[in-house]
């Protein structure tokens, strides 16, 4: 195993830009939400003229409004976590594109132990255990539609962790496994010391090139088929959806209005709208929003848009205190954000979903799904929608 404790891999898997980070020059470990946005903006600021990379966790919403999280978190990772790497290189085709800092030679060691196959001890799936079962999750869905129909939401998106204890992890081993299964634009394997994430994400939270600002959210899921043909019925029916297009179609009106906060006059625009995107496992309904971005810091886009609305629902504080009545544990970084700042004020950032997370010293593991919530679920098919993205991870974790 390579001796560095920092190793962050945002994986494109060919679709979007692939970058390799190893090594810790300097960190912020920030612990609680309170004026962490602060800490994190001052961490930018002094190192604007470095790569920086890490994650944001769910929990920093309470740095933003007046919200605040009482339930029990499973991993115990910090609520954020950013560093300056000591070598970063763009990779592309599997090999070193582009070398932006510190040795060739390192992160190329790494990139062949990332793109190998390790061994990894399989759990049973005995030692994987839902928080919740289904008929309380079925309870806790109609409640939380007994609330749009009162007028409190139009749509939330309700979570829920699977988690395992006492186990020990070849982390690399199970990413290769999760990754090889799923082929996600926003792939990630990262190690901080003893914290692992190890993810399928299909989701960009919002990426920033020059004055412009680009956010993808999804909304609306279906299986994969057994042949072309099956294929291509399952994607109509997931267009057709009007449940899932009304999904999309709202969290695309709130991430306008949050863009707006931000955006020059007149650039919010919608480039495309409830498109089907095809992955190995699944297909996913897509929107993209974009704006132009003017005199702005990267710390005000990042706290105009989180957390993302495709995680939390509409009206978005309404619904994030909903959330936080019926959900049972905190989300962590699950519903937060992992990614890189660059020295130009560039950023790219992905949504945790999909994500396995392993605490190595407490030999611990934990991995959420979700789903969103309207007037037209029907919450056998939510809870049915909640096992299929959780098909996946538990795969790679006992196959």
């Amino acid at each position: 195993m390579f001796s560095e404790d920092h190793i962050l891999y945002l994986n494109g898997n060919g679709s979007s830009k692939s970058i390799l980070a190893i090594g810790c020059k300097t960190n912020l470990t920030i612990e609680t939400e309170n004026g962490a946005f602060d800490k994190f903006s001052m961490f930018i600021n002094d190192n604007a003229k470095e790569y920086v990379f890490g994650y944001l966790g769910y929990d920093l919403k309470n740095d933003l409004e007046e919200l605040s999280s009482e339930n029990a978190e499973s991993i115990h990772m910090p609520i954020a976590y950013l560093f300056v790497p000591k070598h970063i290189a763009y990779i592309s085709d599997d090999r070193v594109n582009e070398l932006l800092k510190g040795d060739q030679n390192v992160i190329e060691n790494q990139l062949i132990e990332i793109k190998g196959k390790t061994e990894s001890k399989s759990l049973k799936k005995d030692q994987i255990l839902s928080s919740i079962t289904k008929e309380s999750y079925l309870q806790k869905i109609a409640k939380i539609k007994q609330h749009i129909h009162q007028g409190d939401i139009y749509e939330a998106n309700f979570c829920y962790p699977f988690k395992s204890e006492n186990i020990e992890l070849n982390p690399l081993g199970v990413y290769q496994k999760l990754n090889r299964k799923t082929i996600a634009p926003f792939s990630v394997y990262a190690q901080f010391n003893d914290y692992f994430v190890l993810s399928a994400s299909p989701e960009r939270f919002v990426k920033k090139e020059g004055n412009k600002v680009i956010s993808q959210p999804i909304k609306g899921t279906i299986k994969r088929g057994g042949t072309s043909e099956e294929d291509q019925l399952l994607i109509d029916t997931l267009a057709s959806n009007q449940k899932d297009r009304s999904e999309n179609v709202m969290i695309v009106d709130l991430v306008r209005n949050d863009l707006s906060r931000i955006a020059k006059p007149s650039s919010v625009k919608v480039e495309e709208l409830c498109k089907i995107y095809t992955f190995k496992n699944i297909h996913q309904m897509i929107s993209t929003v974009t704006a132009e971005v003017g005199d702005v810091s990267i710390v005000d886009v990042l706290k105009a848009l989180f957390p993302m609305g495709s995680m939390t629902g509409a009206p978005k504080i309404r619904a994030m205190q909903l959330m936080e009545q019926y959900e049972e544990h905190k989300r962590g970084l699950y519903s937060g954000c992992i990614g890189y700042f660059a020295p130009n004020g560039d950023f790219d950032f992905n949504v945790v979903i999909r994500t396995i997370l392993y605490n190595r010293k407490e030999k611990k593991l934990s991995f959420s799904v979700g789903g969103a919530i309207t007037d037209l679920s029907l919450p056998e098919q939510e809870y049915e929608e909640t096992l299929l993205k959780a098909e996946a991870l538990i795969q790679a974790l006992t196959e």
